[in-house]
């Protein structure tokens, strides 16, 4: 059954979150464009498909690598175009400069926010933050030395980390065979004294985690993987689309929105060009939704 095979490749996670916390890892191999940027500032680069970059308060986290060339993987089989090599499109910059880096953060372990190349190529010593022990210990198995679970209140360089809760699909996908495949995800809250409030959604849904995320932490930028990746047989998104931007637009009005996650695998069924007409058509301010090519950068 195709279904069950879908994703066969991906790590499995597990439900049960570690509340281990981690204070002051050593800095490692800070980005260049830091030094440039100054330390109230937060700079956002979305790099390709969930894998972005966060400089916040002077530290530079690498958020989902995923670092293979165009077209090293199959498709996903079991959904739409599977027939399409991943990642569709190249990074947009050298991998080198992709990895200059202070931490990574993996979100969930699917293998387009966690795959062979990141594994392969990353510094073994670099810190690295999961959402749980059985990630955490799937990434160590992998050779990594300074592994991490988030917690609420996770502090690193001085940024309070949080980890948020998401649903990767219809609460019908969950309760399928094909929620066991989709597992756990989670999403991450930068804080600091004097820096803008920064929330990384994740591979989530438009639900009630997300909304608890907003009214908690009220932040001032939100990262939405909203490329409407979609599975044959169901009704929905296993992630966020067009209307889900719109809502996030209404329900934190002052928030500035980054769409991210679009257009680099083959079950991504939103363009950024559709995204932006609807925008439009919704008439809402382009400055405050934004929707990037990669390699783009924001300062807020």
């Amino acid at each position: 059954m195709k279904l069950l095979t879908l994703f066969r490749n991906l790590a499995a996670v597990a439900g049960v979150l570690s509340l281990a916390a981690c204070t002051g890892a050593p800095t490692r191999n800070a980005a260049d464009t830091t030094a440039a940027t100054p330390t109230s500032a937060v700079k956002f680069q979305q790099i390709r498909n969930a894998t972005i970059k966060v400089d916040y308060a002077g530290t530079t986290f690498l958020i989902d690598p995923m670092l293979a060339k165009k077209g090293a993987y199959p498709g996903f089989e079991g959904t739409y175009n599977s027939h399409l090599r991943n990642p569709l499109v190249e990074l947009p910059m050298p991998v080198d400069e992709v990895m200059r880096a202070d931490a990574v953060i993996l979100t969930h372990l699917h293998p387009d926010h966690w795959d062979e190349a990141a594994k392969r190529n990353l510094p073994k010593d670099i810190p690295i933050f999961t959402q749980n022990e059985a990630d955490a210990r799937a990434v160590r198995k992998d050779g990594f030395e300074d592994v991490h679970v988030l917690s609420e209140n996770t502090v690193f360089e001085g940024t309070r980390l949080s980890r948020t809760s998401g649903q990767h699909g219809s609460d019908a996908m969950m309760q399928s065979p094909l929620g066991e495949i989709l597992g756990t995800v989670s999403g991450v809250v930068f804080q600091r004294p004097g820096h803008k409030t920064v929330y990384v959604a994740g591979d989530t849904v438009w639900n009630s985690h997300v909304e608890e995320a907003i009214r908690g932490y009220r932040p001032d930028v939100i990262v939405l993987n909203a490329g409407d990746a979609r599975v044959p047989g169901f009704d929905g998104s296993i992630i966020m689309g067009k209307e889900d931007v719109y809502r996030a637009s209404q329900f934190a009005p002052r928030a500035i929105l980054i769409a991210s996650h679009m257009e680099a695998v083959n079950h991504g069924m939103l363009t950024r060009r559709e995204l932006r007409d609807y925008i439009a058509e919704k008439q809402i301010n382009p400055q405050r939704v934004r929707v990037p090519e990669d390699g783009a950068s924001y300062v807020f």
